[in-house]
């Protein structure tokens, strides 16, 4: 256990910092800053699966972000990808199917051997040869190629006009790893890493936590404002809300559950000494049906459940409104947002999902075992799909099991295709609806569930991935959301918001979220003045 040497006021009240966008950089919590009582403590209910980025579509990425680097990323007020490990990057033909990198100079990985161009391929390479079921080689379907025709020079060549390229580069499933620790055709099996991101891993305990400390050979954007982080890793909110007024973390991120919010919001005439980030968001959170099981794969029982369900009622009872409903998988706030879900089938009817059924020649009620994860996406997911029992039941259309299990166990379920319908939840790998439409379609995809729809992936986005602008792919992405809502393979619920409660002696957390809402720790800091 961790002691702190800290005087602090008595815990009592929250402030709120309510901000317009997490990647202004609005500096509403500046201060001068100090390392001085020892590691910045965050608290998360959003553990790793895996440390091996080639494994890993999750948010598996929030520790990547911050142990691996990638060619690109995104420095604070960015919202499109910069050079990290690379010195400039940029289409260097009309089409959008050559892109290329220059590194900077003198790039190490944490072991102290070489970052090269050689490496950059490696760790590409390997993403495709691998091909973990459900992981990120979904993102590579453009990519054609690596070449690495000097030591720092990276050359990918696309089998595809695809303007998004430079945002896949971006996310941390790009990570780049050493050649001598990672082999090309298998995952790395123990819990070290070699990277060359802002820190070190220094230890980890699957589960429990990560001590991450100062990488010295980092070369890149970042700007340390601390020299450690440690991050823990909780089951519940409750627990870490705990923790967070026990003095025992400084920061609690991912996890935060619609109570705890509600009683840090109504702290805010008491004696200030936590504060709560308010901010949008862009994660989801949806239901996705397996065509394989006998009742979930009927297109009319897909229907039957949207029309029935009541996005309002979880968003307000389950989530205290906290989240808002969401009528499609691409969120608000980004181009192409559409309302088809609500614009389909209007208010929730048992009525009309009746009649649905009994047109596919269904009149008794429909079995359908709902799965959700015990330990991802906060304390109020056993309570969501409660909720989703109760609303479907209570049409007599639907006789409903739930099942649970833990994230680790759970993706190699749904990856096995065992379960009829089961929750996910998607925290965006960059900010543009492709990234709300592409990885959830084409035979291998983020859901480990094929979702073949030619109409999409040979068409629509191939027409969209052709515009730099992408202002202009509006149609494009309204046309491929009606299929999604007619199909109904996929159910949208809900849209997050990015909410962040700190210590009233900690700085930057406000900037430290970048456009994936992924938390970039080097931005936080202790102050050493009030």
């Amino acid at each position: 256990m961790r002691v702190f040497n800290r005087n602090r006021c008595l815990r009592r009240v929250a402030a709120i910092a309510s901000i317009s966008s997490l990647v202004a950089g609005c500096g509403v919590l500046s201060s001068d800053t100090s390392d001085d009582g020892g590691p910045i403590v965050v608290g998360t209910t959003s553990s790793p699966s895996t440390l091996d980025p080639a494994a890993s579509w999750d948010s598996s990425w929030e520790l990547f972000r911050n142990i691996y680097q990638t060619l690109l990323s995104y420095p604070v007020g960015a919202s499109t990808p910069q050079p990290d490990a690379a010195r400039s990057c940029e289409f260097s033909d009309a089409s959008h199917q050559v892109f290329r990198c220059e590194l900077r100079e003198g790039l190490t990985f944490s072991d102290g051997s070489p970052l090269d161009a050689a490496a950059v391929k490696h760790s590409i390479d390997r993403i495709r040869e691998i091909d973990v079921n459900g992981g990120p080689a979904g993102l590579l379907g453009s990519l054609e190629r690596v070449q690495a025709p000097s030591e720092r020079e990276v050359v990918f060549y696309l089998n595809k006009p695809d303007a998004t390229f430079p945002f896949v580069l971006a996310t941390p499933a790009m990570s780049i790893v050493a050649p001598d620790a990672y082999p090309a055709d298998a995952l790395r099996e123990d819990d070290g890493v070699v990277g060359s991101g802002p820190y070190t891993l220094r230890s980890y305990e699957e589960g429990e936590e990560a001590e991450l400390v100062r990488n010295d050979r980092y070369e890149g954007f970042a700007e340390h404002r601390n020299d450690a982080v440690t991050i823990r890793y909780f089951q519940n909110s409750g627990t870490m809300v705990k923790a967070l007024r026990d003095d025992r973390i400084d920061l609690t991120y991912r996890g935060l559950a619609a109570g705890d919010i509600i009683d840090l919001q109504g702290e805010t005439s008491k004696e200030e000494e936590l504060q709560l980030i308010d901010g949008t968001g862009t994660d989801i959170n949806y239901l996705v049906f397996n065509p394989k099981d006998p009742w979930a794969g009927k297109k009319e029982v897909r229907q039957a459940v949207a029309q029935v369900v009541d996005r309002a009622a979880i968003a307000h009872k389950v989530y205290k409104d906290t989240v808002d409903p969401l009528y499609s998988m691409v969120p608000k706030g980004l181009t192409g947002h559409t309302t088809g879900f609500f614009d389909d089938y209007g208010e929730p009817s048992a009525a009309k999902a009746r009649r649905i059924l009994t047109g596919a020649g269904i009149t008794e009620p429909v079995p359908l075992t709902l799965w959700y994860t015990t330990d991802r996406y906060g304390s109020e997911t056993a309570l969501e799909f409660k909720e989703l029992e109760r609303q479907l039941e209570a049409s007599k259309l639907f006789d409903v099991t739930l099942r649970s299990r833990p994230w680790k166990t759970y993706v190699e379920g749904y990856q096995k295709g065992e379960y009829p319908v089961f929750g996910r939840g998607w925290f965006p790998d960059f900010p543009d609806a492709d990234n709300f439409i592409a990885p959830f379609v084409g035979k291998q995809n983020a859901l480990g569930t094929p979702y073949e729809v030619t109409e999409i992936t040979a068409e629509l986005l191939p027409s969209s991935r052709r515009e730099s602008d992408r202002g202009n792919v509006v149609k494009q992405f309204e046309e491929a959301q009606r299929i999604l809502v007619d199909d109904a393979r996929l159910l949208p619920l809900w849209q997050g918001r990015a909410y962040v409660a700190a210590s009233r002696d900690i700085s930057g957390a406000e900037r430290a979220l970048d456009p994936s809402t992924i938390m970039t720790m080097w931005e936080l800091s202790r102050k050493t003045s009030w």
